[in-house]
């Protein structure tokens, strides 16, 4: 864990999923780390997968296991990784599912109509709408957006920085439409140092106090699919290719390490076409 915090700079999410995958294991198997074999590997694999585990759930476990006989073999002296040998079932890719532009608007007017509950601050639905116009104008992760604070918001040159994966830093560009919500925001709150979006006790927001933000609007709009953060990030990488974004911009935009991880977006915008090719005919 020390090597994973040091030399790869891993998140407190990534720690924590590791330790709880190679614990999963350990609790699994009472075979000292060094006497696995890549049968023992096997059969926990297969032991999982009968559970009907998600894929991406089983890779994630293995990725663990992977890094963990990686880093014995180059600092441990283990002499041969028996995690290597395996073959993982692969990922199906499903399309993200985007929103459209009409529902974008829709849900970034939503807070101003809904009549705030009665406790709330005034500031609330301003707050609202500041964190939906920034998640969709800048492709913002959940944590990336409920880390940031009020310094790490540049009105001047109209950008953020964020910390992102692997405490990588990125500076995204903030639309005017955002900036100005931020602002108002800020103002109505008195929101001048600290934490950028704040609850009504005055303290960080939370993740999940956001998801339930979203849930809320959702319900007062005509969206038919349900809305998380990341589906306003898949929409804004989406619109941006649809608008002739290239695919580099939007790797550094998204903060991706691997083009391949953007990909996915090009067959979105591929599959829009179809559709709206089929829909003229």
């Amino acid at each position: 864990m020390r090597y994973l915090i040091v030399e790869r700079n891993a998140s407190p999410r990534t720690l924590k999923a590791y330790r709880q995958s190679l614990e999963a294991f350990r609790a699994a198997n009472k075979i000292p780390w060094k006497k696995c074999k890549a049968e023992d590997f096997r059969n926990y694999l297969f032991a999982i997968m009968k559970r009907e585990q998600a894929r991406s759930y089983i890779r994630l476990q293995f990725s663990a296991l992977r890094t963990f006989y990686r880093f014995l073999t180059e600092r441990k002296g283990l002499r041969r990784d028996p995690v290597r040998e395996l073959q993982l079932p692969k990922i199906d890719k499903k399309l993200p599912l985007v929103l459209t532009r009409q529902q974008i608007e829709e849900l970034l007017a939503a807070p101003m109509k809904v009549a705030k509950k009665r406790a709330a601050p005034i500031w609330m639905p301003l707050r609202d709408v500041a964190i939906m116009e920034l998640f969709y104008s800048s492709g913002l992760r959940l944590s990336e957006l409920t880390a940031l604070d009020v310094a790490d918001v540049d009105l001047y040159t109209e950008s953020v920085r964020v910390l992102g994966k692997g405490r990588k830093e990125r500076v995204c560009p903030v639309g005017f439409p955002a900036l100005e919500a931020i602002s108002r925001y800020r103002a109505a709150a008195n929101v001048h140092s600290g934490p950028l979006f704040i609850n009504k006790l005055r303290r960080r927001i939370s993740a999940r106090s956001i998801w339930l933000i979203l849930k809320r609007y959702l319900r007062h709009t005509s969206i038919p699919i349900s809305i998380s953060p990341h589906k306003l990030r898949h929409s804004f990488a989406t619109h941006l290719l649809d608008r002739g974004a290239d695919l580099r911009s939007v790797q550094a935009l998204l903060g991706h390490a691997s083009l391949s991880t953007t990909q996915i977006y090009t067959h979105v915008t591929v599959e829009r076409l179809k559709k709206a090719y089929a829909d003229a005919e």
